[in-house]
């Protein structure tokens, strides 16, 4: 039977989530940081990106649409500071991503393990001698 005093708590569920990650934007967060070259990379070294070779963007930042979104966003921002541009979170997108990582609907906890030990979600595993 379904009871009108529940609205409110259903109500304040949804207005939690207005920067919640999209689909789009949670399979390419999970793409950059799944394994490469059998190494996982850190959220702390961002994710690196392209640059055009030539014509008039040349030596700017590759941006794909999903990354041009969280950027809009606040998200992420661009560094441009180095050889090569890095989008890096930011602290509503830290606080997304940590969100994110605690699922195990939208994060895979043993793909991501060492994501979600950099972030303090699970402890770090004592070094084995």
């Amino acid at each position: 039977m379904w009871r009108r005093d529940m609205s409110p708590a259903m109500t304040k569920m949804q207005s939690g989530t207005a920067a919640e990650f999209t689909p789009g934007e949670r399979d390419y967060i999970r793409r950059e940081l799944d394994m490469f070259f059998s190494t996982y990379p850190r959220v702390a070294d961002g994710f690196q990106l392209k640059t055009w070779r030539g014509g008039p963007q040349a030596r700017q930042a590759k941006l794909p649409p999903t990354a041009k979104g969280l950027v809009e966003r606040g998200l992420m921002r661009l560094d441009t500071s180095e050889r090569l541009p890095r989008l890096f979170f930011t602290e509503s997108g830290m606080a997304e991503l940590r969100a994110m990582m605690m699922d195990r609907r939208l994060a895979d906890p043993a793909k991501f393990a060492h994501v979600r030990q950099e972030l303090g979600i699970d402890p770090v595993p004592p070094e084995s001698a």
